[in-house]
């Protein structure tokens, strides 16, 4: 969790910096709809590395795809400590009673 913790302060940090030389103000520069796709590209990615049985470059997508997550968290306001308690929620439940709940 420290790792996460330290991501999400350092995409914090980075909020206010010069675009030129920050990739995550580079991000956030560019807005909503980019770092959404960053993510979905992040994470098809990760889907064709795991698909082709590949360890290390499935490790290394993971990372891309927690990493741009994170950057457009933050970017909606979305702090991890919600995505930890709606996690800790989930805790115990049934996927599929969880999933069921959501669409009643």
């Amino acid at each position: 969790m420290d790792t996460l913790t330290n991501l999400e302060q350092t995409i914090a940090a980075r909020k206010g910096a010069d675009p030129a030389s920050s990739y995550v103000a580079q991000l956030l520069a560019r807005g909503t709809p980019v770092i959404a796709r960053k993510l979905g590209e992040e994470a098809v990615e990760a889907v064709v590395a795991a698909l082709a049985e590949d360890r290390t470059e499935l490790v290394g997508e993971a990372a891309d795809v927690i990493f741009h997550l994170m950057v457009l968290l933050s970017d909606r306001g979305i702090s991890l400590a919600e995505v930890m308690a709606e996690l800790d929620r989930r805790e115990g439940v049934s996927g599929l009673n969880e999933k069921a709940s959501r669409s009643a």
